[in-house]
């Protein structure tokens, strides 16, 4: 929905650098992107990092991103005409997202969509992170659609891998990644942004399968 991963990059690397975690960002990215927040901290500080302690400094590095990003918020290049569209053909808008209560909130606010998505499942649900498929099939479940009627549209190796798992069909949207890691069988478009898929009658042929 939004063109965050810079941001997202920015803020680890200013918490890395708070906490003195010599990693690479890229690194840092490739263990993170897609996982929850006491996943992540694991992944940095250990696998025996207390709960309330990766809590409490995932809400650190999250601050750090949302003041990163909210002077400039961005979505990706058509998502609110798209998701419109979607809506007028009747079709359910479900957000599965390794981001907690704090960053949805405020992804939503700033994107000021007309109508809220059908459901949201996120991170600080006690579901595991992507790649694991949990977020994607509590989406669907809460929606009472099967996998199979499902497309994920996802800008992460980690997420494109979860639809997989999860039996869906998925869209590569090549925000922040090229489309030789946002591959697969099950990705039936590789886009650069939702513009894309409207100028190729995306919705006409979903509703047409």
């Amino acid at each position: 929905m939004v063109d965050s991963m810079p941001f997202h990059a920015r803020s680890w690397g200013e918490f890395t650098r708070r906490h003195g975690i010599a990693m690479p960002i890229d690194e840092v990215l490739r263990r993170t992107t897609g996982r929850n927040g006491v996943e992540c901290i694991r992944e940095l500080f250990g696998a025996g990092t207390p709960e309330a302690r990766c809590l409490e400094l995932i809400a650190e590095k999250e601050g750090v991103y949302r003041e990163l990003f909210a002077p400039v918020f961005t979505e990706v290049a058509g998502f609110r005409a798209f998701a419109s569209r979607a809506r007028q053909r009747g079709l359910k808008i479900a957000v599965g997202t390794a981001g907690d209560r704090h960053n949805i909130a405020f992804v939503l606010q700033h994107l000021k969509l007309p109508l809220p998505p059908d459901t949201i499942v996120g991170g600080d649900e006690g579901l595991p992170g992507k790649p694991d498929p949990a977020l994607f099939l509590e989406a669907a479940r809460r929606l009472a659609l099967a996998p199979a009627q499902c497309v994920v549209f996802e800008d992460a190796p980690f997420g494109i891998e979860a639809a997989r798992r999860a039996g869906m069909r998925a869209v590569a949207v090549c925000t922040s990644h090229g489309a030789d890691e946002l591959a697969g069988p099950h990705v039936i478009a590789q886009v650069r942004d939702f513009h894309e898929l409207m100028d190729s009658n995306f919705l006409e042929t979903i509703d047409a399968a």
